[in-house]
């Protein structure tokens, strides 16, 4: 039974390995201590064979972590698993080294922590000596192959010259596998995990400045990993409930090392990388944790409260999700206590998140800057709205279009919560806010009306007039729309090899040589910095129609305001003669606009002032309905079904009959239309 077992734990099939560790696991339930024994030299016997596949090391290693993990070993065992252990952690193979690494942890957990003792200058020296590589030029890599064709995609241009600069060793550090200090370090994760509190004793400086050299290190996969490692070492007296079992003695190395472990959490909670952010994330959690109370916590606040707030809102699902939930254990329901106890280091790190090179930072530091101003005392944020308006102005021009969403609806509620502070900022944010009524972009054109909003009900009649203005331009202006956009202006008009278009720009070289490549625009710098995939200077002109389309959006935020409901009522005649025009492709796109938004509009200014104007809007419905648009066919029926439900069924069919009976046969097949 044994030598099956072991057959499929060193097969070359991942699945019948996995099969094989299950099925060893069960077997040592049944093996009497003879048993044990046997399987434990058959073990020893196989580990020491020179000649063995990866496959075959990987199996005896693994089979030797279920035998640690599950039955007494002898002496003998231990001492040889522990120096294969130290063998494999440099094999050629990760998955070898990786399985080393767990088996080392596992004889630490089964034996304790002196294992690490006896190991522990190879480890750190395995670290250490991995840390730095050089990046492979010339001839003296010859046999490298894999790293001479990184290195020579990395530094040719698309002429065939060399260009190995800054920019090609910067990539290939940042991006190529780094020999195996990732598994020297998961090692040492391993070990720290299984030793827990019992690992305290050996947290002292030597350690920490290694791991936090990993946590400063170029390489992305490298500080990810160090964050682990990190995570691992700051909740050694932390139980499985989360609670600290480690009080304020000098035996408590997270509180004795916390000022530096803090220090080193805040500028991964703030890396440029979601994933190292992730992991930096995990760490701060189990630190904050592994602390005994609030009165220690406070000490470390200062740093990680702002980083920890702002990724609340970052735009990776997985960071945004973790920290919210950390948020939410840490706090404790007194997260506003603390922003406003922290507030000084809060606003100061949120001005320093506007300008940082990761758009994603940028759009999540207006969100959290328009959080400040809707959720936080007053008194506590009013000394700071002069600067964070000025950052927020700052983004409000930004190339990357989330970010000028952010921050028009961010400045859209710093207007409603501090009008007086904000009275001198509104001739430099009035043309901002209607550039984004106008944009390209549908939501940006739906943040700037709501921003809008907000500053009408800040200031009242005294900005009236100049919205009104705008709306009135927006709503004439789609009559001069061009009836044939240059929607498709961008492409080269040549015939396409083998049917594939192509941008006019696209064979550019002053464009695409000797520039500086990103992984998903992370790293990407702020399009005014040198160029990018969002560059401003090819930004598509806004079309009349557009902002006719954000005038809409604004007319349906203004109806939430009771005393604009006359006003509100008397702008739909040229709502519905702006909706009228059929002559462009994209008025499929403002009927559905409108569709959407008349029955909000109705609801908003009520039935008296909105009735009058009713029968101004069917022939734009109706034809919506029929219109080749599913999307604008599905609003307009969605449009009926709500108006019907507000106005009532039987007062919206009279209202047809009466003006145009050839569209009551439409009407009525819509009520059987199950609504969204």
């Amino acid at each position: 039974m044994s030598n099956a077992i072991l057959k499929e734990l060193c097969s070359s099939l991942k699945l019948e390995r996995d099969r094989g560790y299950q099925n060893l696991v069960a077997h040592l339930q049944s093996l009497d201590e003879e048993g044990i024994y046997n399987l434990q030299f058959d073990l020893s016997k196989l580990l020491n064979d020179n000649k063995l596949s990866w496959e075959s090391k990987h199996g005896g290693l693994m089979g030797a972590k279920a035998v640690l993990e599950n039955g007494n070993v002898s002496d003998d065992f231990e001492i040889e698993i522990k120096r294969k252990c130290m063998d494999h952690l440099d094999d050629n193979e990760f998955r070898v080294r990786i399985a080393a690494g767990e088996v080392l942890g596992a004889l630490c957990k089964k034996i304790g922590p002196e294992i690490y003792g006896d190991v522990k200058d190879q480890i750190l020296n395995g670290i250490r000596s991995n840390l730095e590589r050089e990046m492979p030029t010339g001839d003296e890599h010859q046999n490298d192959d894999d790293v001479d064709k990184l290195v020579e995609k990395l530094s040719s241009s698309p002429g065939g010259e060399k260009r190995i600069n800054v920019d090609a060793a910067q990539i290939f550090h940042d991006t190529a596998g780094w020999k195996s200090l990732e598994t020297w370090m998961k090692c040492l994760e391993c070990v720290v995990h299984s030793c827990g509190h019992l690992f305290n004793k050996y947290v002292d400086q030597e350690l920490l400045d290694l791991i936090f050299m990993a946590l400063l290190h170029t390489n992305r996969f490298v500080r990810e990993t160090g964050f682990y490692v990190c995570a691992a070492i700051v909740s050694i007296g932390v139980t499985g409930d989360g609670k600290s079992t480690l009080k304020l003695k000098e035996e408590n190395s997270v509180y004795r090392h916390g000022r530096q472990l803090s220090e080193y959490l805040g500028k991964g909670l703030s890396d440029n990388w979601s994933q190292v952010r992730l992991a930096a994330s995990v760490a701060t959690r189990k630190f904050l944790h592994s602390l005994p109370s609030e009165e220690v916590k406070d000490q470390f606040y200062s740093i990680l409260i702002p980083r920890m707030c702002l990724n609340r809102y970052y735009v990776a699902e997985g960071v945004r999700i973790y920290s919210q939930e950390t948020w939410r254990q840490t706090t404790e329901g007194e997260g506003r206590h603390l922003v406003e106890k922290y507030i000084d280091d809060v606003v100061n790190y949120y001005i320093e998140s506007t300008i940082a090179d990761n758009h994603a930072v940028r759009e999540a530091a207006c969100a959290c800057i328009a959080e400040l101003g809707a959720k936080i005392e007053r008194n506590a944020v009013r000394a700071h709205v002069p600067r964070l308006l000025a950052a927020l102005l700052v983004c409000f021009n930004d190339d990357s279009w989330p970010v000028r969403d952010a921050a028009c609806v961010a400045c859209g509620n710093f207007v409603l919560c501090f009008p007086e502070e904000s009275r001198n900022s509104l001739p430099d944010l009035y043309p901002l806010f209607f550039n984004n009524l106008q944009d390209n972009i549908a939501s940006v054109r739906q943040g700037a009306a709501l921003a809008l909003a907000n500053v009408v009900q800040a200031y009242g009649q005294s900005s009236m007039e100049t919205i009104t203005n705008k709306v009135k331009e927006g709503l004439e202006g789609v009559e001069k729309q061009p009836a044939s956009s240059e929607k498709y202006s961008a492409l080269d008009k040549s015939p396409g090899a083998y049917g594939v278009v192509k941008m006019l720009r696209d064979n550019d070289m002053d464009l695409h040589t000797d520039k500086q490549m990103y992984s998903c625009g992370s790293l990407a710098p702020k399009m005014g910095r040198g160029g990018g995939c969002m560059d401003h200077k090819f930004k598509k002109p806004s079309e009349p129609w557009e902002l006719t389309d954000g005038c809409i959006h604004l007319i349906a935020e203004l109806s939430n305001n009771p005393s604009l409901s006359a006003l509100v009522g008397q702008t739909l005649p040229a709502v519905a003669k702006a909706v009228s025009f059929q002559h462009y492709p994209q008025h499929v796109v403002l009927l559905e606009t409108l569709c959407k938004q008349l029955p909000n509009i109705a609801k908003g200014i009520g039935k008296r002032h909105f009735k009058p104007h009713l029968e101004l809007f069917f022939d734009s419905i109706f034809y919506s309905m029929t219109c080749d648009s599913a999307l604008t066919s599905s609003a307009a029926s969605q449009c009926l079904n709500q108006l019907s439900s507000f106005l009532g069924p039987n007062i919206l069919k009279g209202r047809v009959e009466q003006y145009n009976p050839a569209y009551m046969d439409q009407l009525i097949a819509n009520q059987f239309i199950a609504p969204l």
